[in-house]
């Protein structure tokens, strides 16, 4: 792994910080809610960010499509504050988009729940014996 490419993890990294302390304390738009900035991936010349939220209660891109826009339309605002808070020669262009993995990970992760759930009430259904006591009495 190059040299440049832990540079860029590393700015990312404080990106994602600052982000979520400007968004969190100097944005006052009402529209806006509850953000979390999951992560931000920068491309390798550092002009362009991709900043990856969700937004609380909201489980899909079509719901947070409000507060994207928000966001979007203060990404100067933010690309400012940043400049003043992080010595870069250049302030990366800020893009905002919905992160859907966490959804995603909870679908699966109930899914998976559901299977196991499933799996052990049909293992026990049909064990002759009736359902196993796990616990050894000595």
């Amino acid at each position: 792994m190059s040299r440049e490419f832990k540079r860029t993890d590393r700015i990312s990294e404080q990106l994602q910080k600052e982000l979520a302390r400007i968004i969190q304390f100097s944005i006052k738009d009402p529209r806006l809610g509850m953000v979390t900035v999951n992560d931000v991936k920068i491309s390798r010349d550092l002009s362009f960010a991709n900043v990856y939220i969700t937004v609380l209660g909201k489980d899909s891109a079509e719901e947070a499509k409000e507060d994207l826009g928000v966001l979007n339309r203060a990404a100067g605002f933010l690309r400012r504050e940043i400049g003043k808070s992080i010595k870069l020669r250049i302030v990366p262009q800020l893009k905002f988009d919905y992160d859907s993995s966490l959804v995603h990970g909870r679908k699966l992760s109930s899914l998976i729940e559901e299977a196991v759930a499933a799996d052990k009430s049909r293992t026990d259904s049909t064990d002759p014996e009736g359902p196993k006591n796990d616990s050894a009495e000595d």
